[in-house]
């Protein structure tokens, strides 16, 4: 009898190990760590006293569950599609795990991101206590001590290089520039973007530290042209100031990659994504006032019949729909939009 249940026992175990093996196989990376904005948010500012929240309708309204989860979109953001495209698990929000909401051992991953935050710390104040780059990958450094304790050094540092950190960010850095009198007085355009590049610099030397080798980097969009910035111009035209300075950011954003690689950090490898060459349209999905984009997305908010024809859910965020379009042409795309490659690229590195 005990010969029995040993085998079948053995049995199960083997069965077991082949389905995991098949899992781990069906993944694309081990795990994804993402840092940035609102654009990649899936609800850390849900766990912050702070009011760059999307944590009630009509966010949500096209999310599997058809409730708002602190994406500030109708539906799926780009964490949850890339990691769709990688066979991952979208990951829960950093700060649920922190605060015991969520269980997870981090083996696929966390995300960090935070609305409204930017690179550098001061940006998002107003609203409240966020969570900047700097905090984002400080919370990194506790997984990357988990990840230690459970799998040992070599194990996590294995496991750590094949996996992909996808950086989003620099966008509010951007919008905080150009309505903030006391910033550009301070500082000229590309003074304002230098400050910016050194910081995001140095924080992917310090990922790079702790296990990081295969980075996803995203430039701005034409943030002059977004719904939000349209609605307060006379004929509602794009802010070509703005649009300037995205352009000028993004070119040191690929100028501070390229050096890293080849001076720097030569055991890394990187897909940086333009995003700046989509098209932009002039309305949002969900808003009031002009363009529904003097006011956010609120429960009271007038909301287009056809989300997946709308480039933006809200005055500054995309749909669901323009982030599967995004998603798409950084993990396919030959050359148009990422640069040394795409993200099919990296993963086969």
């Amino acid at each position: 009898m005990a010969f029995g249940i040993s085998l079948l026992s053995l049995f199960t175990l083997f069965a077991l190990s082949i389905l995991s093996f098949a899992y781990s196989k069906a993944q694309m990376v081990p795990a994804m760590f993402i840092f940035g904005d609102s654009v990649v948010d899936v609800g850390n500012n849900n766990y912050l006293p702070c009011v760059a929240r999307a944590d009630f309708p009509n966010n949500g309204i096209d999310f599997p569950t058809k409730k708002p989860t602190g994406r500030f979109s109708n539906g799926k953001n780009a964490a949850d599609l890339l990691a769709e495209k990688l066979n991952l698990p979208s990951s829960p929000p950093y700060l649920s795990l922190l605060l015991g909401k969520n269980d997870s051992s981090f083996l696929t991953g966390a995300n960090f991101a935070s609305g409204g935050s930017g690179i550098l710390n001061g940006t998002g104040r107003a609203f409240g206590p966020l969570l900047p780059l700097t905090k984002q990958v400080a919370y990194y450094l506790s997984v990357y001590e988990h990840l230690v304790h459970k799998l040992g050094s070599n194990g996590a540092k294995k496991r750590l290089s094949k996996s992909l950190f996808v950086i989003v960010t620099g966008n509010n850095d951007l919008s905080s520039y150009s309505r903030d009198s006391d910033l550009r007085k301070r500082n000229t355009p590309q003074q304002y973007s230098d400050s910016m590049l050194l910081v995001l610099k140095g924080q992917i030397k310090r990922l790079h530290i702790f296990g990081a080798r295969k980075f996803v980097v995203t430039g701005v969009g034409s943030l002059g042209c977004s719904p939000s910035q349209r609605s307060q111009n006379e004929g509602e035209r794009c802010d070509e100031s703005l649009n300037s300075q995205c352009v000028s950011y993004n070119k040191g954003l690929k100028s501070m990659l390229q050096e890293l690689k080849s001076k720097k950090l030569m055991d890394i490898h990187y897909s940086y994504f333009d995003t700046r060459r989509f098209t932009e349209v002039r309305a949002a999905c969900c808003g009031l006032g002009k363009l529904n984009a003097e006011f956010p997305c609120l429960p009271i908010s007038t909301v287009c019949s056809n989300r997946s024809n709308h480039v933006f859910w809200d005055g500054s965020h995309p749909t669901e729909a323009t982030d599967r379009v995004l998603v798409d042409a950084i993990f396919d795309d030959p050359s148009h939009y990422t640069f040394p490659m795409n993200l099919r690229q990296l993963v086969a590195v």
